[in-house]
């Protein structure tokens, strides 16, 4: 564990970045991917289902769930319906 002493904790490193405006506006652009990734992840953590259980029900493959929760893919409409009947929940998009 030598290495160790050289990371720096997550809350530093962010606080470094949002000094800079070019990466405030790009992480600010992205919020809405992460919002979506952040409500599936919670969603599916609530009902107690793995993300292989979640793409089974969904009729997809584990590695479609995995790239939604980790926002490196933009869902269709129809991908998040799958994704709400699957968990037995509503969805409602929101504009605020």
């Amino acid at each position: 564990m030598k290495n160790r002493k050289n990371l720096i904790p997550f809350e530093k490193l962010k606080a470094d970045l949002m000094k800079n405006p070019e990466f405030v506006r790009e992480y600010e652009q992205l919020q809405p991917e992460f919002a979506i990734a952040r409500a599936i992840i919670n969603a599916r953590i609530k009902k107690k289902v793995s993300q292989a259980e979640l793409a089974k029900r969904m009729r997809t493959g584990q590695a479609v769930v995995s790239r939604l929760e980790g926002a490196t893919a933009s869902p269709s409409l129809s991908l998040l319906k799958r994704l709400a009947d699957a968990l037995n929940l509503k969805l409602e998009i929101r504009f605020t």
